[in-house]
């Protein structure tokens, strides 16, 4: 086997330009098939889906190539290889976000392959990624075995059992369970239900762990994860992107991402710097939930820039922005910045505790705006827990606010800026405090969106979109969801639109997306434990509907949530 060296994982070899991706020969080598079940554009805009592909190429035993949803009604095929689907012994879904779950299915039936895991004798089909572990029931019909957790975690074992199994299904199941702690098997698991519908319990058979508890990345790493491939036709062009830390601390009571990925892990200056050795083109992103706030990336940024490298950043914290990152904001001649209030008012952000005051946010608007950006992103949600209209009128002052303050720089500097303001639809998840929320209603976000473009329509130099409510209940349906939901995403995956699904089968959607859980209701998600205590979340659920702030994460200085023992 491959020496195991970080080196290696994330090493000059694997860093390429699309027109010189790994191409090996299937000779002697295992193939794995490693599926972003979405387009190209955004499969290779996804840092994680990279990660994996470069980690499990690292091994000169395996030869992985990457298939992605197909448009255009293409068949689908490995990128290196053009390869169909069918050919691969194993095949590995890296899953980023519940909407692709139906894409899963819809994959497997067009490459031939029996998309029902119960009975089909090969390929081995695997699925790891961050909406998996935070939860897998709606697929587990059609997935032999969940990877838990983070994919560093499970490099070398993974591999060395798939070697040993030569992808043969059951040989490897077998060996994975022996192996990985942190593999969820469906087959070997009953959910039992009460006659209302809720989950009663969750049946291991044969001796299976439960909960299984999800796997961490070795932790500081060598070199920090970064881009393996740097593709043209993706969302960050030509960019090679680097992650600057993993999880958030600040508790934002709706993120998924800053729950499962405690405790919040910021990689030293060294194994960003290794990183960047690796780096072949002028561009650099910069990739992270709460990086702007650390003196080590401000030293990073001075030194990219020094050597004449163009920078971009994902969303900043309004209350993160020093003199000294607003300065490298500027060297860096970033046209496009954002920052995310999430709600308009005051009340609704201490309800979801964002941590944000309005001054605050008009603040680094106006401080954003000196440093010569042309357009100013801003994110909210709607049908956020105990929202009201009044919260709304907020919203639309506030980007009044910001657009006078915006008006103000402008004058000065003789070029009007943009102001882009996004407004999505709030979706209740799985391992945060609003795990216990039901969705808004598709109804009242409607007539609620309907006012808001009205009004902001009216706004010069203001831009707004606005999300699809009937999308956003059925991202709901899907977190929420367990695999009673497999018969909706076969005939979706066979080509059935969403209403005439819903009519067909025996699934009340307002059952998995709209009702409030009882504090004791077991979820299906529970099949997993990332390590957050139960009553942490009811509390922080509690803390919420006063609109009281929560603590922030401080790791190895609290035991609050239980993620530090």
């Amino acid at each position: 086997m491959a020496k195991w060296q970080s080196e290696r994982l994330f090493g000059i070899i694997l860093v390429m330009r699309e027109v010189g991706a790994i191409k090996k020969r299937w000779s002697g080598r295992l193939p794995i098939a490693l599926v972003f079940p979405n387009t190209y554009y955004l499969g290779m805009s996804n840092l994680g889906f990279q990660v994996v592909y470069g980690l499990l190429n690292a091994f000169d035993e395996v030869v992985c190539e990457r298939v992605f949803l197909p448009q255009r009604g293409e068949k689908i095929r490995s990128i290196e290889g053009g390869r169909p689907l069918r050919d691969f012994p194993v095949i590995l879904f890296s899953v980023s976000f519940e909407q692709d779950y139906p894409n899963v299915v819809k994959i497997l039936v067009d490459s031939g392959i029996p998309p029902l895991a119960r009975g089909r004798k090969a390929p081995l089909v695997l699925a790891g990624g961050v909406a998996t572990f935070m939860n897998p029931e709606p697929l587990a019909e059609f997935v032999d075995g969940f990877l838990v957790g983070e994919a560093e975690a499970f490099g070398h074992n993974l591999v060395e059992v798939l070697l040993e199994a030569r992808g043969e299904k059951e040989e490897a199941l077998f060996r994975l369970k022996e192996r990985l702690k942190a593999i969820y098997i469906p087959a070997e698991y009953e959910p039992i239900y009460l006659p209302d519908g809720r989950l009663k319990e969750i049946r291991p058979q044969g001796g299976a762990p439960l909960p299984i508890s999800r796997a961490l990345a070795p932790y500081p790493p060598e070199v920090a994860p970064h881009s393996v491939i740097v593709a043209e036709d993706t969302e960050f062009a030509d960019t090679f992107l680097l992650e600057v830390g993993r999880g958030c601390g600040r508790g934002c009571r709706f993120c998924g991402a800053g729950y499962v990925y405690r405790p919040p892990r910021p990689y030293p200056l060294s194994a960003l710097s290794r990183a960047l050795e690796t780096n072949p083109t002028n561009k650099v992103g910069l990739i992270g939930l709460e990086f702007a706030d650390r003196q080590e990336i401000e030293t990073l940024c001075r030194y990219l820039i020094d050597r004449g490298l163009a920078l971009s950043f994902s969303s900043l914290r309004a209350d993160a922005l020093t003199d000294g990152f607003l300065e490298l904001l500027r060297a860096t001649g970033a046209r496009t910045a954002t920052i995310a209030p999430e709600a308009g008012s005051e009340r609704l952000r201490q309800v979801i505790n964002k941590g944000l005051d309005e001054a605050t946010i008009l603040e680094a608007a106006e401080r954003l705006a000196t440093t010569g950006i042309v357009h100013l992103k801003l994110y909210f949600m709607i049908g956020l827990p105990t929202e009201e209209d009044e919260d709304l009128k907020e919203l639309v002052a506030l980007v009044r606010r910001i657009r006078h303050r915006l008006l103000k720089v402008s004058r000065g500097r003789g070029q009007m800026i943009d102001l882009r303001v996004s407004v999505n639809c709030f979706v209740p998840k799985p391992w945060t405090p609003f795990q216990w929320v039901g969705f808004a209603g598709v109804s009242l976000l409607k007539g609620r969106l309907s006012w808001l473009k009205r009004v902001l329509g009216k706004e010069s130099n203001v831009t707004a979109t606005f999300d699809l409510p009937k999308w956003a209940h059925f991202q709901a349906v899907l977190a929420r969801g367990d695999r009673r939901l497999s018969q909706l995403l076969l005939l979706l995956g066979q080509g059935v639109n969403l209403n005439k699904a819903y009519r067909e089968v025996n699934v009340n959607p307002a059952f998995y997306a709209e009702r409030e859980r009882e504090k004791d209701e077991l979820f299906p998600w529970e099949v997993i434990d990332i390590g957050i205590n139960r009553e942490f979340l009811w509390q922080e659920y509690q803390r919420s509907l006063a609109a009281r702030p929560g603590p922030p994460c401080r790791p190895g200085r609290c035991r609050l949530c239980g993620v530090c023992g």
